[in-house]
């Protein structure tokens, strides 16, 4: 794999939040499951429609797009960065453990920047498995910004951010690194740089990305969906205590289904937007 051009640094935030757009009901359901407990990917479905009809499958959806336009943009703009600042000039390319460093580093960062959004959008996506009393109520991502501050105070953007940003850090290593040495390992076996190369890298790398994510991911959930004080601490002493070692894996289905779209289509668009901008140059 050839060393990386630069790019716009916006296209990986741009690309995430087009594909976001697309897969927002199957976040939703993910973190509902997360969130309130419901035994089934299914289940969860059938509550949302059955409380809130088909536009609540795109419940906080204003949210999503905040997140991506933060998280994503600056996980994938720090991640082709670092990438450049590890290799040396001459070489042909990063390595394995430098992918993974710069990808866990830039997901940190990334983390860091969107965890103000992924309150919000975590809140807004579980408002409805919440009882009536205890519902937030965000009309969008901004008044759900205002209301925390007004309500909680600033302090309370940070909600979660230490599992946040282990969770992106895991997720940026894992989704972003493993793209690119499947991406690598397709090119060396003499596959072409197109839709399918693409598309089977980012199917391998949602499932890696998946996986090393869901107990960080589930614990996150939780933390921010909360409307007391909590902790990590609290929230595994807890949930180990009513469901056992398993829970870290609850939601890893939905998870794995929301994901596997959602990082495919990031990749396509990504690598599209990539190929829009080299004939805008004249370049090959």
């Amino acid at each position: 794999m050839p060393k990386s051009k630069q790019y716009p640094f916006y296209l990986g935030g741009v690309a995430a939040a087009m594909a976001a757009s697309i897969t927002h009901p199957l976040d939703l359901t993910k973190v509902r499951m997360q969130a309130s407990g419901d035994p089934s990917m299914l289940h969860s479905l059938q509550s949302t429609l059955r409380t809130a009809g088909v536009g609540g499958l795109w419940d906080g959806i204003s949210a999503t797009l905040l997140r991506q336009m933060t998280y994503s943009l600056v996980r994938f703009a720090a991640y082709e960065d670092l990438k450049r600042r590890f290799t040396p000039t001459d070489a042909a390319a990063p390595s394995t453990s430098q992918l993974a460093l710069a990808g866990a580093l830039s997901g940190a960062m990334g983390g860091m920047a969107g965890n103000p959004a992924d309150v919000i959008l975590v809140r807004m996506q579980g408002d409805l498995a919440r009882p009536v009393g205890q519902r937030y109520g965000y009309a969008n991502c901004f008044d759900g910004l205002v209301k925390i501050v007004r309500d909680e105070g600033p302090k309370a953007l940070a909600r979660g951010w230490g599992p946040n940003v282990i969770r992106a850090s895991l997720m940026n290593a894992s989704q972003l690194g493993s793209y690119d040495v499947f991406k690598g390992m397709l090119l060396g076996a003499g596959m072409k740089d197109d839709v399918r190369c693409h598309s089977i890298a980012s199917f391998a790398a949602g499932t890696v990305a998946t996986t090393v994510c869901s107990p960080a991911d589930v614990i996150k959930s939780r933390i921010m969906n909360a409307s007391g004080s909590t902790n990590p601490l609290t929230a595994i002493t807890s949930a180990l205590a009513t469901e056992g070692p398993r829970f870290v894996f609850r939601g890893w289905l939905p998870a794995w289904v929301r994901l596997q779209p959602t990082t495919v289509l990031t990749f396509v668009f990504l690598e599209r937007l990539r190929a829009a901008v080299d004939t805008a140059r004249g370049e090959p």
